[in-house]
């Protein structure tokens, strides 16, 4: 007899592998047509879908977590140039809240084999050398609140620690408008 348990496991598992096919179609088209070339050709590209522009940006910036093809800190001021300090917060944060929910669950299904292929084997083992310890909520607390913190890795170790989601979301919520306010502030004082 199939339980509604497997039943989920099954959609969940269809679901998060056609999304991962959709990210890897979305990303080559992408890179093709340059939208992570520089900050300036991000919001040229993300300008062109009109009304769509948001929703474009808000996936784009769930994508550089998923998948870190770019720098985060050159996305977020990519959304603050391309829709203004305010707009371009909201945007980010909602970008970067769901790109860091899809990565830790992400690391959830398919562990450290996906870590590792994602970024340098030298960087994971030193923030897996946390797990061993009671730092790591501390640590991960502040690289989502530092900028230019490695918060993309964080959000997928953690996926792998002892930490649960609703401690991690609350990290997450509290933590990331810090370091979007910072790129605002510096974007409109600095660029």
């Amino acid at each position: 007899m199939i339980t509604r348990k497997s039943n989920l496991k099954t959609i969940m598992t269809i679901i998060t592998i056609i999304v991962t096919i959709l990210l890897v179609i979305f990303i080559c088209y992408a890179l093709k047509v340059g939208f992570f070339e520089s900050n300036e050709a991000l919001v040229e590209q993300i300008k062109q879908f009109g009304i769509f522009a948001p929703l474009i940006f808000i996936l784009i910036q769930a994508i550089q977590v998923i998948f870190p093809v770019i720098p985060g800190g050159a996305s977020c001021l990519a959304g603050v140039l391309a829709f203004g300090p305010v707009t371009g917060f909201i945007y980010n944060y909602l970008g970067l809240t769901i790109g860091s929910i899809g990565a830790y669950y992400l690391a959830k299904i398919y562990g450290l084999a996906l870590i590792n292929k994602l970024f340098s084997p030298k960087t994971v083992d030193k923030y897996l050398s946390y797990l061993k310890s009671k730092k790591f909520e501390k640590i991960f607390f502040l690289g989502i609140l530092i900028p230019g913190a490695p918060d993309d890795l964080l959000c997928y170790i953690a996926g792998i620690s002892s930490l649960t989601f609703p401690r991690f979301l609350i990290y997450i919520l509290l933590g990331k408008p810090f370091t979007l306010i910072f790129y605002s502030l510096f974007t409109k004082y600095f660029l």
